[in-house]
């Protein structure tokens, strides 16, 4: 008696099982929309458009970009979280993920609550720049400066809340001194003002220093990665300037909407790592002033905790808005 109730269980099971497994063998078949929560130009998209061609060809399948920008990421965060999680939609988080945990008092989007980490991809750093007569040539010449007069040496930054306005406030925090912030509408219009000298400091993106630097038009002190950056190896780190534990980087990743199933979250991250660790593509972002990564989702799911934590203090002691 229990062998015949216990026979088909066991099939019933076997087929389950199957099935669990078919399932993930024949994704993706239809085309999958990536979501970048920012508007088409900026570098979060050029990352994620690089991306993109080389991820269809790798899963026989159309990436399509879907740019949904506002908000500083919020409404492209939102659809991302919300989708249905099969694996048809997939997200690219960014450093802003992290900092508007903090930055709005009511940010709808909680990233461990609402994605599934797939893997860290890469990473733009900040280099702290100066103009040219700001009488500094290191970091513990600037500090020294700021502390001698605080409050009195302006900052630019894109915008109250731009990855170049907290870079600076957390340079603050760490280090204890006073700048006067001078938010401008945009990477772009700050960039004019420092070179015009309006303001005097500036940490913004690498790639918008080297150009000028390379001209005398800005001086750059150090560059904010962990490591020393190939694309300017005469730099020392911010940390190797006198600032232990400083980082500050524009970093990319790939996020599932919570409850994508884990062979799916396998499959994405195997075939991205090989894309971003291709020579290929490295050498395309190294010229964009990109270092690639390419982690393990349980990695990606701890690196983005802790930048939860590094940026909320950074607000908190800080005291930094949203305009």
């Amino acid at each position: 008696m229990r062998m015949r109730y216990w026979i088909p269980a066991c099939a019933g099971m076997t087929m389950y099982a199957c099935t669990g497994i078919a399932h993930a063998q024949v994704y993706p078949s239809k085309p999958i929309r990536f979501v970048v929560p920012f508007v088409p130009g900026g570098s979060a998209d050029f990352f994620a458009r690089q991306i993109g061609p080389d991820l269809s060809e790798k899963l026989g399948q159309q990436v399509v970009i879907d740019n949904r920008g506002g908000a500083a990421g919020t409404i492209g965060a939102e659809i991302g979280a919300r989708a249905a999680p099969d694996g048809y939609t997939i997200v690219l988080a960014t450093a802003n993920m992290a900092m508007n945990v903090s930055l709005y008092p009511k940010w709808p989007v909680n990233p461990a609550r609402d994605f599934i980490a797939v893997s860290h991809l890469g990473s733009a750093p900040n280099i702290i720049a100066v103009h040219p007569s700001l009488p500094v040539k290191s970091v513990k010449e600037l500090i020294a400066l700021a502390k001698a007069k605080p409050g009195q040496i302006r900052y630019a930054s894109g915008g109250s809340g731009s990855t170049s306005h907290l870079a600076t406030e957390l340079f603050k925090t760490v280090t204890g001194i006073d700048l006067l912030h001078v938010p401008y509408k945009g990477t772009g219009p700050a960039t004019v003002a420092v070179l015009s000298g309006e303001s005097s400091v500036f940490v913004p993106p690498a790639s918008t220093v080297l150009p000028h630097e390379k001209t005398g038009k800005l001086r750059a002190l150090a560059i904010s990665s962990a490591a020393r950056f190939e694309a300017a190896p005469h730099l020392p780190t911010v940390a190797e300037a006198g600032v232990p534990g400083y980082e500050a980087s524009q970093w990319y990743g790939v996020m599932l909407p919570k409850g994508a199933p884990k062979a799916i979250v396998s499959r994405l991250n195997g075939e991205l790592v090989k894309i971003v660790q291709s020579p290929e593509f490295k050498s395309r972002m190294l010229a964009q002033a990109t270092m690639v990564s390419g982690t393990t989702p349980e990695q990606f799911a701890k690196y983005l905790n802790d930048e939860i934590a590094k940026w909320a203090k950074a607000v908190k002691y800080s005291g930094a808005k949203v305009e």
